[in-house]
């Protein structure tokens, strides 16, 4: 069955509802709602369950998945201040403040995009384009196409776009099957070949090579990655969700390092 926007979006707002343990329809509330973070094998693989303190909006509230002995102080946070103002600075920094007492610090600030199928389009660039499978990523595990493939989650990268100039690849997006109804674009370009419209060609086509198969793409960027969020936009994808994530002060401070 042919998806639509609305199927997209309701099939973003179940994967959340799995990961932060609560239900959909808590993210169309207009009052801001507090869960208990759980494990569940559903999740997105990456997402290391239980969290501390996950922040999440689709614009209307915050939904905030923590743990039971920050539910006060995050409680707090969320009805002091406008939702949108809760994940950016000065207001964040509040929240950090009071996180540090508990060995916990802000630490992961996403925008999360999906397609809006009335602008996707398989986009065309000067160079020709190839569908890539999980057996042709062997030897592209490298830095270059570090967005595009993870090699930590080798198992999960399962589809991909290659731009080639000959048979040179300048280009590459790839997906990983991040859980059972979403795939997660990432896309890389060789520095000598950016601006020529090859990121957004390869992450509108991969993003229908996706939605052919059943599932539903998404894009993460972060707010300062302009180059980023606009490929999003030109590739046919819009904002849709933000999250922002607290870790355990040793796991930030070594990222920092």
């Amino acid at each position: 069955m042919k998806m639509t926007n609305q199927d997209i979006w309701r099939t973003a707002m179940e994967q959340s509802a799995i990961d932060l343990n609560c239900g959909p329809e808590d993210f169309l509330r207009t009052e801001n709602k507090i869960v208990y973070s759980r494990e569940n094998p559903a999740a997105r693989k990456y997402l290391e369950l239980p969290l501390s303190c996950n922040l999440v909006s689709y614009g209307n509230n915050i939904v905030a998945s923590v743990y039971p002995e920050l539910e006060s102080i995050v409680s707090a946070y969320i009805q002091k201040y406008p939702a949108e103002h809760c994940f950016e600075t000065p207001n964040l920094h509040v929240l950090n403040e009071a996180l540090l007492p508990f060995g916990e610090k802000l630490c992961f600030m996403a925008e999360y995009f999906l397609p809006d199928l009335t602008r996707l389009r398989a986009g065309a660039c000067d160079f020709e384009i190839r569908e890539l499978h999980a057996e042709d990523f062997a030897g592209l595990y490298l830095p270059e196409w570090g967005n595009a493939l993870c090699e930590k989650r080798k198992e999960l990268d399962v589809l991909g776009m290659g731009a080639y100039d000959g048979e040179k690849l300048v280009g590459l997006a790839g997906c990983s099957a991040d859980c059972e109804t979403m795939w997660q674009i990432g896309v890389d370009v060789l520095p000598g070949y950016r601006r020529k419209g090859i990121a957004s060609a390869l992450t509108g086509r991969l993003a229908l090579a996706i939605l052919e198969r059943g599932k539903v793409p998404f894009y993460c960027a972060a707010w300062s990655n302009v180059k980023s969020v606009r490929n999003a936009i030109k590739s046919g994808f819009l904002p849709a969700w933000v999250e922002m994530t607290a870790k355990r002060t040793q796991f930030v401070e070594s990222m920092n390092r």
